[in-house]
């Protein structure tokens, strides 16, 4: 058997996300179908991390073993013929049979996209949440720095407890503007459900300045769901890459 590494990418607006569900159309029973209809077998994927209904994806990593003598270049090309156009395979490898793409993630990357002009744009309605009211990204970045390192992450977790801990590692957060798009991306070793949709709506109450910078910090500390921001729409939320390599320093924000 041979282990199949594949990067792909996927606008999540028409997906009940990521894992297989019956009779719903999700990010893993298209690539399943593709995948068995190249080789014959049906695989048994695994990805990263599952994606909520409407996320999307610019970098997921999935394994599968396959008894297929394919080579990395035939899947990426057969794949992309035969998958739909909101989901493509960016890369194709070989990997060692002890590779595994959710157990070996060192940490993972999300960007959460904030259309902030004074109307939505009709090009950003999939792929962005619309805040009309000017945010300071510099307010939301020094307000954002509370929360690297390790810390219970109980207040920014929809319905706690999801997990055996909530106890997670960000080494960066960060809100960048660029015109009238605002990006906040943050890098931790796992995440909890909604973790990152509810720190954007945290840091949003920042930024127009409905809240003090300091009382990020003081929603961290409560530990309890109620004291954060709105959870963030799905549609502006993207898995931007997965790190496999060393655990990344802790950012130092001055």
């Amino acid at each position: 058997m041979r282990n199949i590494k594949l990067t792909i990418a996927y606008d999540g607006t028409d997906f009940h996300g990521w894992q297989r569900q019956p009779e719903l159309r999700t990010v893993q029973s298209v690539l399943d179908e593709a995948i068995e209809r190249l080789t014959g077998a049906r695989p048994n994927t695994n990805a990263s991390g599952r994606t909520d209904a409407g996320v999307h994806a610019m970098g997921q990593v999935v394994h599968f073993l396959s008894a297929s003598r394919h080579g990395p270049e035939v899947y990426l090309k057969a794949l992309n013929a035969m998958l739909p156009r909101d989901v493509r395979v960016l890369d194709a490898a070989e990997v060692p049979q002890a590779f595994h793409a959710t157990l070996d993630a060192r940490s993972k990357r999300y960007r959460y996209r904030i259309d902030n002009a004074p109307y939505a744009s009709p090009f950003e309605l999939r792929h962005a949440w619309h805040v009309f009211h000017r945010l300071d990204v510099d307010a939301m970045n020094r307000a954002a720095a509370a929360l690297l390192g390790r810390h219970d992450f109980r207040s920014f977790e929809t319905d706690w407890p999801n997990r055996l801990s909530s106890v997670r590692t960000i080494f960066d957060v960060e809100a960048t503007r660029e015109g009238d798009l605002v990006r906040v991306e943050v890098e931790a070793d796992g995440f909890l459900y909604n973790m990152v949709r509810t720190i954007a709506g945290t840091l949003t109450l920042v930024g127009t300045g409905r809240r003090p910078e300091g009382w990020v910090g003081e929603v961290l500390r409560a530990e309890a769901r109620v004291e954060a921001g709105p959870t963030a729409p799905a549609r502006g939320l993207f898995l931007l890459r997965v790190n496999y390599d060393r655990t990344p320093e802790k950012a130092a924000r001055p």
